[in-house]
């Protein structure tokens, strides 16, 4: 049996992992390309995307990386049929061309693709379906951005128990706990997480870097610096939305995600990263501290799920302050109760789908969960059962995931009703 100590670092592994855009449209690229290889290389004379409203939701908004700034769904599969290469996942499309990007235009010109709304339970479902001259091809994902459910070739199901599609085993996340995650942070091996980490690090602020430079929607990192927060925290806020605002708008950088989403990589390790660095903080202490915050959005979103009508990027936000607590000396009570203080706040918030204004979600979820810190290192904490507040973070955390899980399923439903009357 996999100790605790393993499985905390294989989590770490399984939801740390590079992704070339918006990771919706991505998916949706991954499971073109996979079709793509069943059709033996033969041009596609028919394509249809059946999506889950959530799927929908996330795509249809966002550019798509390297495709000469198209957006949406039809985009993003015409993508990972034209260029994608399904051996690089997440990455599945960073290596098209102007060729491919004309190729794909193209295709849109012709309607090559089609969009439906899949029947599904499940928030993150879709299946693609293709056919070239004498071949036929489907490839249905689910639960997770790369979790191939079903392969028909031809009319012939495959056997996914062999090949290069075999599914890796997923940890079990019953082990994850808040002061378990705490105790792991502060005495983890770093040699164990620290190559994983600094890649985060690498990309992640690349991105952000990017994001300052400007040219990207509406320059949100700019706005907040050349305001009134020119200072560490407006650093923190500015660098952050910045880095999502980029991916929105088909920035060709990677990100290393957490749970799924780029932006909720960006949120729970740029501002720990850009407090260090303004601090003086230590190397390893920052490590430990973007260890901390993300097992503690891992641990948030596991009760949520990949894709839900609550805004994923509160977690990750929630998870950076908390870290940054720690890194003043926070304790579990203090760190506890900046969490906790941060649901009185942004709990509500509501995901409308990926697109340009994730930068300005982040800066309002970050900015609240920073006071939330702030009020509990100075000892102020909102009591047990103030609205939906738990004064236990496990409890907290709990509420939550009942909350984005079952409570918004109406709320997301209503979302995509009122996104697709404009479509």
């Amino acid at each position: 049996m996999i100790s605790e100590y393993d499985s905390y670092v294989s989590i770490l592994k399984e939801e740390l992992v590079p992704a070339l855009g918006c990771t919706e449209p991505i998916a949706l690229a991954y499971g073109a390309s996979v079709v793509r290889e069943f059709l033996h290389s033969e041009e596609p004379l028919k394509v249809r995307a059946l999506c889950s409203g959530n799927i929908i939701k996330n795509a249809m908004c966002v550019k798509v990386p390297n495709t000469g700034g198209l957006i949406g769904i039809e985009a993003a599969v015409l993508a990972g049929l034209t260029g994608g290469d399904p051996a690089l996942k997440m990455e599945v499309i960073s290596g098209l061309g102007d060729e491919d990007s004309m190729k794909i235009q193209e295709g849109l010109k012709k309607h090559l693709c089609s969009v439906e709304l899949l029947a599904s339970d499940i928030p993150l479902n879709f299946i693609i379906e293709a056919a070239s001259a004498n071949h036929t091809a489907s490839v249905e994902i689910a639960w997770k951005h790369t979790h191939i459910s079903a392969i028909t070739a031809d009319g012939i199901p495959q056997d996914l128990n062999e090949g290069r599609y075999v599914q890796e085993p997923v940890t079990d996340r019953s082990c994850l706990q808040f002061r378990k995650i705490l105790e792991f942070a502060e005495t983890v091996r770093m040699e164990d997480v620290e190559k994983l980490i600094r890649v985060q690090i690498e990309d992640n602020m690349a991105i952000a870097e990017e994001g300052m430079a400007g040219g990207y929607g509406v320059g949100i990192g700019q706005t907040i610096v050349n305001g009134p927060l020119n200072c560490t925290v407006g650093k923190m806020l500015a660098y952050t939305a910045a880095a999502s605002e980029a991916r929105m708008e088909g920035c060709s950088l990677p990100v290393i995600t957490n749970s799924g989403s780029g932006n909720q990589g960006i949120a729970s390790s740029v501002p720990v990263i850009i407090y260090c660095r303004e601090n003086g903080i230590p190397e390893e202490k920052m490590l430990r501290a973007l260890v901390l915050s993300n097992l503690l959005t891992i641990y948030q979103k596991t009760g949520i799920g990949a894709l839900s009508a609550f805004c994923g990027v509160v977690c990750a936000s929630v998870s950076a302050a908390a870290a940054v607590t720690w890194l003043r000396g926070g304790g579990p009570k203090e760190i506890g109760e900046t969490i906790t203080n941060s649901y009185g706040s942004v709990a509500g918030t509501v995901c409308d789908g990926a697109k340009a204004t994730c930068g300005f979600k982040i800066y309002g979820a970050l900015s609240s969960a920073l006071l939330a810190g702030e009020m509990a290192v100075s000892g102020k904490a909102y009591p047990d059962h103030t609205g939906i507040i738990k004064a236990d973070p496990d409890e907290a955390v709990q509420v939550i995931g009942e909350l984005g899980r079952l409570g918004m399923v109406e709320t997301d439903r209503k979302i995509l009703e009122i996104m697709l009357r404009e479509c």
